[in-house]
């Protein structure tokens, strides 16, 4: 059973920072791209960020310059560093990823979601 499990959100005022760690635990042959989404009240679930397994990353227009997604492959976990937040930011973030389990066949796998609330 493949899980990925967020941490690090919290309560941040406006330019404060926060760093997201997604986990990925379980019976894992490889770990493909990997994103973070968010979704505030309201609204749809919009992607933030992704990283391929080689390291290359994309990002929102509204992110660019602030946030930094980086993945430990070896550790299986992925991290995105998020500066000078703004009260916009705040969401649900959620990781995503493409994992090929031992025996079995590559699926889309997601995290339970993790709360970012920018004060301003």
């Amino acid at each position: 059973q493949v899980q990925l499990v967020e941490s690090g959100g919290g309560l941040v005022q406006a330019g404060g920072s926060l760093r997201l760690s997604c986990a990925a635990s379980g019976s894992i042959s490889s770990i493909n791209f990997m994103g973070w989404y968010r979704q505030a009240p309201g609204k749809q679930r919009d992607l933030v960020a992704s990283i391929t397994s080689g390291g290359s990353t994309n990002y929102a227009d509204s992110v660019k310059g602030r946030f930094t997604f980086s993945r430990d492959n070896a550790k299986k976990t992925a991290y995105l560093q998020m500066n000078s937040l703004k009260p916009e930011d705040t969401a649900v973030y959620y990781c995503t990823a493409k994992v090929r389990p031992i025996n079995g066949f590559l699926s889309d796998y997601w995290g339970q979601g993790t709360q970012v609330t920018v004060s301003s």
